[in-house]
């Protein structure tokens, strides 16, 4: 497993660097899908293992060919068709779909050599369903969307295994998808979901548009508060100090509503700034580094839009490091004297830097 994540992130790094010179579908497929065929452990030379141009009659339509097929035995199990690299994908959805009905195929994918689209048969036996169950970008290739991926490398590939998981991997996506649709922008149902327990006056157009900055603040407060309790206790496990606990008032009425619109006049003048996931680890992951060299409680964390500090004593000018994971080029970037900065593939790859964190901790000192 761990040589086949690498091999997919070196190909990662390498597709970062040759996307912009690619500018036919032949050289998409060449360059981008066939190297990661190869990395899924499959003879790109082997026509038992891999047929280019497959052909798969549709209707009265003879010689429909698709780009490739991977074979198990006589029949294929998964049907792929590539596109240009710098072409979207979803207006050629319905060609795959013609495609894997007159197959014995159970798997489609549909790429642009960086976006691969993972279909099946879900909703309706024998037919495509019209949205993927998996869909994996190569440029960011987090370790829970490369364990996905894993299941279809040649020497562990089943078909019910996958099957059993593609399912819930679907409607995961979908439910996330939701989820993050609300949080950048919740809409009128939504909001007047939320307010059924908190609000018990008519929820107007107005008290619904008053309440929507609230909420999307309450979100992010929320769910960063659960990340950090759940990221602290399993640093306190390894560190073998107690993690910190934070009170807080809670009150047992809903506010009034001026109160609520002077709150909402504070929510207007701030940025709207999200801590994730990753952001976190990678905060935390530092905070293990350093343990041997100076106390856990000393190491804090200041968010903004731009990127991630984190901070010796919670003094901004005692800035150990900056994390830059707001964009597909992550780095990290120390404050020692040149302000070195390094591109990350994941978060796990701070730890190839831990003498210089090191260093930038001793200077505070």
């Amino acid at each position: 497993m761990e040589q086949f994540i690498q091999q997919v992130k070196s190909l990662s790094s390498r597709v970062e660097k040759i996307k912009d010179n690619i500018q036919t579908e032949e050289a998409t497929k060449t360059s981008l899908v066939m190297p990661l065929i190869q990395a899924l452990g499959y003879d790109i030379f082997n026509p038992e293992e891999l047929v280019p141009e497959f052909i798969a009659d549709v209707g009265i339509k003879k010689g429909e060919k698709i780009d490739y097929a991977i074979m198990e035995g006589p029949n294929p199990v998964i049907l792929i068709e590539a596109k240009c690299v710098h072409e979207k994908l979803h207006k050629h959805d319905s060609q795959l779909f013609r495609y894997f009905g007159t197959t014995k195929a159970k798997f489609a994918i549909l790429t642009n050599g960086i976006e691969y689209k993972f279909f099946t048969d879900l909703e309706e036996p024998n037919k495509m369903d019209e949205k993927p169950f998996f869909i994996f970008n190569l440029l960011e290739p987090r370790d829970i969307h490369l364990m996905e991926l894993a299941k279809f490398r040649k020497n562990f590939f089943n078909i019910e295994n996958v099957l059993t998981t593609a399912s819930e991997l679907k409607y995961t996506s979908e439910i996330k998808k939701f989820l993050a649709q609300q949080w950048e922008e919740p809409d009128e149902e939504f909001i007047k979901f939320l307010l059924s327990d908190v609000y018990q006056g008519v929820k107007t157009k107005k008290v619904i548009d008053n309440f929507r900055d609230i909420i999307k603040k309450s979100l992010n407060q929320f769910v960063n508060e659960k990340v950090n309790d759940k990221l602290q206790k399993a640093l306190s496990s390894t560190t073998g100090e107690e993690a910190p606990t934070d009170k807080v008032n809670t009150e047992p009425s809903a506010p009034s509503e001026e109160a609520l619109i002077d709150e909402l006049e504070k929510v207007a003048d701030e940025p709207l700034v999200v801590t994730t996931e990753e952001e976190i680890e990678g905060y935390v992951l530092i905070k293990l580094l350093l343990k041997e060299e100076i106390e856990a409680n000393r190491i804090y964390y200041r968010d903004n839009k731009s990127y991630f500090n984190v901070l010796l004593d919670d003094s901004i000018r005692k800035w150990i490091c900056r994390l830059g994971f707001n964009t597909s080029n992550k780095y990290i970037q120390l404050n020692d004297e040149l302000k070195t900065t390094h591109k990350l593939q994941s978060v796990n790859d701070i730890m190839l830097y831990k003498d210089e964190i090191l260093n930038v901790v001793k200077q505070f000192k």
